[in-house]
């Protein structure tokens, strides 16, 4: 019994914790930095990331309750969804009947066409479940293909997967490569942290 007990207050100090999802604890990972370099990004350093997610969390508000009951079903940090949903769409004001401009992508997620079908309306809860399914789906691969890498490596290189799964995830020591402006997965990182504490925290 007693070792059955040092077993579990280990693995709660070393796992991310439940309460926020199987795949990593956003408080306890370092704020990432978004670096402005010499070109200017609309989403340029992480203040702006994080004004951004301030001015998204009263649309976001509209799809908690979804948002959530999808988080607790995939066991994932529903502050996450929220902040996929910032990044990818503005929380969907950025679409038109829940395109985007190329209409390539569809929805508060912006699930891409090259997936077969893509259910329910734009800013459904099925489209939700099938957005968050395919982040954990891409976080289980990691988990699968590099056995050794952190639990923060799988959660860095599941978002990097989510925005693009063509390219060759890099996602060691910050380093972010998965769009042009090279802030895609920090951008996430950082509106998630915000919005944990805005209305996004905890699965139960």
């Amino acid at each position: 019994m007693l070792l059955t007990l040092m077993f579990l207050g280990l693995a709660a100090l070393v796992a991310p914790s439940v309460s926020y999802g199987c795949y990593g604890d956003l408080r306890t990972m370092e704020t990432p930095v978004i670096s402005c370099g010499a070109v200017q990004t609309p989403t340029c350093g992480a203040h702006v990331a994080e004004k951004i997610a301030e001015i998204d969390v009263v649309r976001l508000k509209r799809y908690q309750v979804p948002i959530t009951r999808v988080a607790r079903n995939l066991c994932i940090d529903p502050a996450l969804i929220a902040a996929v949903m910032s990044v990818e769409s503005r929380a969907g004001a950025t679409l038109v009947d829940g395109w985007n401009r190329e209409r390539t992508r569809y929805g508060l997620m912006q699930v891409h066409t090259h997936y077969n079908s893509i259910p329910g309306a734009w800013d459904s809860e099925e489209h939700i479940t099938q957005g968050a399914t395919i982040l954990v789906t891409g976080i289980k691969a990691l988990q699968t293909k590099y056995p050794t890498w952190s639990w923060q490596q799988y959660l860095r290189g599941g978002i990097c997967a989510y925005h693009d799964k063509v390219r060759n995830i890099q996602v060691y020591d910050g380093v972010d490569n998965c769009n042009s402006s090279n802030d895609y997965v920090n951008n996430v990182i950082i509106r998630a942290k915000y919005l944990q504490n805005n209305g996004f925290s905890i699965l139960v």
